[in-house]
């Protein structure tokens, strides 16, 4: 049984920033589950929250509790929740959905037109617990590193954007090699492509890519990434764009260098809109742009685990800083520098 009042961190005003305070502990209702946090990373769309872009600003209804990607003990089941039982460690599927709208009724709940999401729509996972429909919590092993189930649900963006299109013998690019983009590079090699090499402006990130599996790197800080791509694949063009940095000069960019026929897959989030030549760098070019968000649900669950169960994907590596609940300002700096991959905040302290 949990306790009555715990700790969390809520965006509380429309301003950048968050507070960690105390709040009732929620209880699970009908089909639900009560989950202690044993691990919550943070990903773009926390900083997102937690800076207050544009983006942020027309989605987020103060107050909220931040968070999404988890993984916890399930503590109390509600009436009806089949599926898990108390003492299981779960990952945390965050997209809530309606279950009845069209795309949710014709196998694509990842789309669902009236999605809510972790930490975003509803409070969410930066907290002591947290309360989530049953069928959103994923059995992990026992004895898996908490950590390492927190950052499942991350993973499998990179599993869906990767997977998107066939990558046997095709030349990719992954733009932007934060947490995602770096698994996305494993699952790249992992596929069979003949060659993947990653861009980004941060040498840490850049060096991680080479551990992760990229061929080449791009360091967009210090050359001209379209030059330096068409460079690196002959002069052939790029077969696959996997888009995770949001950034419109980058994505310019790797139209540029991309080949007639190229497929882009597009998961990094713009913090605003921005502008593409549509003539030029895709309609005559012949290229399949691809917009994915989140995971296929659960098909991409499946998936996750087979690459991770055969050995051919290890994410360990990636989980670089483990820090206090309390410590979130800290962890949204650490991760503006650039000079981290996955950050794990661990309520209760390390």
């Amino acid at each position: 049984m949990a306790v009555e009042t715990m700790q969390a961190v809520v965006k509380t005003a429309a301003q950048p920033g968050a507070a960690v305070v105390t709040r009732q502990t929620p209880r699970p209702g009908p089909g639900q589950v009560l989950i202690r946090v044993l691990a919550a990373s943070i990903c773009g769309t926390d900083h997102h929250v937690y800076a207050w872009d544009d983006w942020a600003a027309h989605r987020v209804r103060p107050p909220v509790t931040m968070g999404h990607e988890c993984a916890g003990e399930v503590v109390e089941l509600g009436s009806g929740a089949g599926g898990v039982q108390v003492g299981d460690l779960v990952s945390v599927e965050t997209h809530v959905t309606c279950g009845v709208c069209y795309p949710c009724r014709t196998g694509q709940e990842h789309i669902c037109e009236k999605v809510s999401i972790l930490g975003v729509d509803q409070d969410g996972a930066f907290a002591d617990y947290l309360v989530v429909p049953a069928k959103n919590a994923w059995v992990n092993a026992k004895g898996t590193d908490p950590a390492l189930a927190a950052i499942q649900e991350p993973f499998g963006n990179a599993v869906h954007t990767a997977l998107a299109t066939p990558l046997i013998g095709r030349r990719v690019a992954v733009i932007g090699v934060g947490p995602i983009g770096l698994m996305a590079t494993a699952i790249a090699r992992a596929a069979g492509a003949e060659q993947v090499v990653a861009v980004d402006l941060s040498a840490y990130r850049l060096e991680m890519a080479q551990r992760m599996g990229a061929d080449a790197v791009v360091d967009a800080s210090r050359e001209d990434s379209t030059e330096a791509l068409r460079r690196l694949t002959k002069s052939r063009g790029l077969d696959v764009v996997l888009e995770m940095s949001g950034s419109e000069r980058a994505l310019d960019q790797a139209l540029a260098a991309c080949a007639n026929g190229a497929t882009v897959a597009l998961l990094g989030l713009p913090p605003a809109p921005i502008r593409i030549d549509l003539g030029n760098r895709v309609i005559m070019k012949g290229i399949t742009l691809l917009g994915i968000t989140g995971r296929r649900m659960f098909e991409t669950w499946y998936r996750g685990q087979a690459l991770q169960a055969s050995g051919r994907v290890d994410l360990t590596p990636l989980i670089t800083h483990r820090l206090p609940l309390t410590e979130v300002a800290q962890a949204m700096d650490l991760l503006a520098s650039g000079d981290a991959a996955k950050i794990v905040l661990i309520p209760g302290g390390v």
